[in-house]
């Protein structure tokens, strides 16, 4: 037998690169967790001191410039001195005349009492004469008010005169056949010259037939002319139309 010992297996061996880099990569992970877990803002707030951060100094503020000076304000110019007004010298007033004394007045002598047998006149009062009287006049009487006038007297038109010779209506046949009758009234206008200017239906008698005969009867009518105070003028006037049927 052979005193050979089995050998051992072989290990790998592992680059000095490959380690460096795994240490890197696994200090940046524990990096990375320990920034988002927190602890390393801990661990800083702890280790640094109260006293540090309250060493820390604001930046100075900046320094302003001085403001430039405001120009001088110039001084409104003085107004001209006023000028000085004319003297104008009035006249003295006169010293008023003077006035003269009053004339003394004249002073009645006494008269030397009348003698005994001088004679004495005796003043008569005179009559009064009587006042003068005016005749006096009477006043007119005031004129009376004129009446006033009458209305004046207004005539109707008329178809009644026998001189007219109107022809009458006819009765339209399909009327009497069929026995239609009523009362047409026609508002007609009539000149002084007792003619129709204008026909009017104001009410119908209920028939289109004999409406249209007694409009055509009556526009070729003749009229006695209304007057107004004896004068013709032209009027409105109402003409009834009446159709009746008899057998």
């Amino acid at each position: 037998m052979s005193n050979f010992a089995p050998s051992s297996p072989r290990v790998p061996t592992v680059s000095r690169n490959v380690l460096i880099a795994g240490s890197v990569l696994v200090l940046h992970g524990a990096a990375l967790w320990a920034l988002q877990s927190g602890l390393v803002r801990r661990a800083v707030e702890v280790v640094v001191p109260v006293e540090i951060l309250s060493s820390i100094v604001t930046p100075p503020a900046p320094v302003q410039p001085p403001a430039p000076p405001a120009p001088p304000v110039a001084a409104p110019p003085s107004p001209p001195p006023p000028k000085p007004r004319p003297v104008v010298q009035r006249p003295r007033p006169r010293p008023p005349a003077p006035v003269p004394a009053p004339a003394p007045r004249p002073v009645a002598a006494p008269s030397p009492a009348p003698a005994p047998q001088a004679p004495v006149g005796v003043a008569e009062p005179q009559p009064t004469a009587p006042p003068i009287t005016a005749p006096m006049t009477a006043a007119p009487p005031p004129a009376p008010a004129p009446a006033p006038a009458p209305p004046p007297v207004v005539e109707l038109p008329s178809t009644n005169a026998d001189y007219l010779q109107n022809p009458p209506v006819a009765y339209p046949p399909a009327s009497k056949r069929l026995r239609e009758q009523g009362t047409v009234l026609l508002h007609v206008r009539i000149s002084a010259q007792g003619t129709a200017l204008e026909v009017q239906l104001k009410r119908s008698s209920g028939y289109d037939r004999l409406d249209r005969a007694a409009l055509e009867a009556v526009r070729g009518w003749r009229f006695v002319p209304g007057k107004r105070g004896g004068v013709p003028e032209t009027m409105w006037f109402d003409v009834p139309v009446n159709f009746v049927w008899k057998d």
